[in-house]
């Protein structure tokens, strides 16, 4: 009966994750846009609750590939090649919670440090250079965490005693 637990508890924890941590962002955007009403900032690119986070003054929107035409500077050039950043954020954000609700589960909290060092060290270079690709990274791992920690936790107190 324990394994159906556990077996429950991680897929509620990984999959079910995943709609929560999007309503957050979805949160923060609406936050955001509401603080930016007064000044017109609705550049999604700018944007860190944005369902697609790119970097407009990334390689590709700098020099254009052999293959592309060079736009006028500026107006279409950057929305054409933009580079996506943080790509692969749900998957990742999957293995994490599971990671981490399989670290409360048995027992070793400790695991959910190396989780968190993994994830940083993996992204560092993408954090390090896009601010807007920074705060996305923390919504996200909080809510992941705090989603994860907490299905695991209340599974752990309910069903696995």
């Amino acid at each position: 009966m324990d394994a159906l637990w556990i077996t429950l508890t991680l897929l509620m924890a990984g999959f079910v994750g995943w709609p929560v941590t999007a309503l957050v962002f979805r949160l923060a955007r609406t936050i955001d846009d509401r603080a930016d009403a007064g000044t017109g900032q609705t550049d999604p690119a700018n944007d860190p609750a944005a369902d697609v986070t790119v970097d407009p003054a990334g390689p590709a929107a700098t020099t254009p590939s052999a293959g592309t035409v060079a736009l006028a500077a500026g107006s279409a050039a950057a929305s054409v090649n933009s580079v996506r950043i943080l790509r692969g954020g749900a998957i990742i954000g999957v293995l994490e919670r599971l990671a981490v609700c399989l670290a409360i589960l048995a027992g070793e909290p400790v695991a959910i440090a190396y989780v968190i060092a993994i994830k940083g060290l993996g992204r560092f270079a993408e954090l390090k250079e896009t601010p807007v690709a920074a705060e996305r990274f923390i919504i996200g791992t909080l809510t992941s965490l705090l989603w994860a920690a907490g299905v695991a936790a209340l599974a752990k107190v309910f069903f696995l005693g």
